[in-house]
């Protein structure tokens, strides 16, 4: 990232000059300042290997940043201009398919300075390709929005061919048994699923899923794009750790199989530790509840578990996180000021199910 400065001194008796007046009244200042960094600082302008479209993608990402510097008898002004340009060294002669790539990209609506600029692989990509990208997903009746958006989250799939799309649709139908109604759902939820290979990440995926027991993956196809050494296995062998068995961290993921997308370091383990910690709770109570770590732990776990210790009050986990804020209050005080079962007593449990 480089920057340029544009100074003008003034007497100190001079009336103030707000920094933007520099930007619009002083056009020629501006566009010199601008030239010149652009000579000077610019790695693309000088390379031959770059087309001279690409530089001049550089774009300014915040174009008045005010600076003053003071001296003896007179203020120095600066305004700063920021740029950031893509790092990404092209192939010779390709300034005008580069062009024409821009220009489609930017003509259904995709930002190509953002989108290079995230994922530079996409200068490699040749336009017929990208094009084929594009109509195919039109083709499965995606809008023009719902593509941008695809597109968006998931750049890498403007580097496939139509051809790789294929496979994936086929899959999803045929063996994730993904309804054809819901395939726009799936992909729009998650877009990554495109660039999975079907051998190598889709299918495998799907087969550790139906292992452990979960049957309806038609559901949770967001999980097929997750590699299962490095994401699924990891968050299994974390419950194990922690205390349950191989057969009772299964079955956590079973009933609860949103768990698979939660960070140990940032989730499961703070959420846990305040679990045994604060709340001295029995983990026969997770592995009945797992849904427990898809609550905020500072919005709502602990709010409502020192409101309950203040009360002197004991809810399941159920009636403690899922009921609504004014049913909670609502449940809270009608434990409170009426004669409320002990945790011990029969009646206990069926006193506080959640309607």
């Amino acid at each position: 990232m480089s920057s340029s400065i544009t100074f003008m001194p003034y007497h100190k008796h001079a009336p103030p000059m707000a920094s933007s007046t520099l930007l619009s009244s002083n056009p020629r200042v501006f566009s010199s300042s601008i030239s010149d960094h652009h000579h000077h600082c610019c790695p693309f302008s000088q390379s031959p290997t770059v087309p001279k479209s690409f530089s001049g993608l550089c774009k300014p990402f915040h174009s008045r940043v005010p600076t003053s510097i003071r001296r003896r008898g007179f203020v120095v002004k600066a305004t700063v201009i920021k740029w950031r340009c893509p790092k990404q060294i092209l192939p010779p002669n390709c300034d005008t398919d580069f062009q024409k790539k821009v220009l489609y990209l930017e003509s259904i609506g995709i930002d190509s300075f953002s989108l290079i600029e995230n994922h530079p692989t996409i200068i490699s990509a040749s336009l017929p390709n990208i094009k084929s990208t594009v109509e195919f997903l039109t083709s499965m009746d995606f809008s023009a929005i719902e593509c941008r958006r695809i597109v968006g989250m998931c750049p890498e799939i403007l580097t496939c061919r139509a051809s790789d799309l294929l496979p994936v649709f086929t899959f999803l139908i045929r063996e994730a048994r993904v309804n054809g109604s819901d395939i726009k759902r799936v992909i729009n939820r998650r877009p990554r699923l495109l660039v999975c290979s079907v051998t190598g990440q889709l299918r495998p995926t799907l087969y550790f899923l139906q292992s452990i027991g979960i049957e309806e993956v038609n559901k949770h196809t967001y999980l097929l794009s997750c590699s299962v050494e490095e994401k699924l296995i990891p968050r299994i062998d974390y419950f194990e750790n922690i205390g349950f068995s191989r057969r009772d961290a299964t079955s956590m993921f079973r009933r609860f199989p949103q768990l698979f997308n939660y960070s140990i370091k940032n989730n499961l383990e703070p959420k846990y530790k305040y679990f045994v910690v604060e709340m001295g709770r029995d983990l026969k109570e997770l592995k009945e509840f797992p849904q427990y770590f898809s609550f905020s732990l500072e919005g709502r776990i602990k709010p409502r578990h020192k409101l309950c210790l203040e009360m002197g009050v004991y809810f399941p986990l159920p009636v403690l996180l899922k009921t609504n804020e004014a049913r909670f209050r609502n449940r809270l005080d009608v434990c409170v000021n009426s004669s409320t079962p002990l945790k011990t007593s029969p009646l206990w449990c069926s006193n506080c199910e959640v309607s």
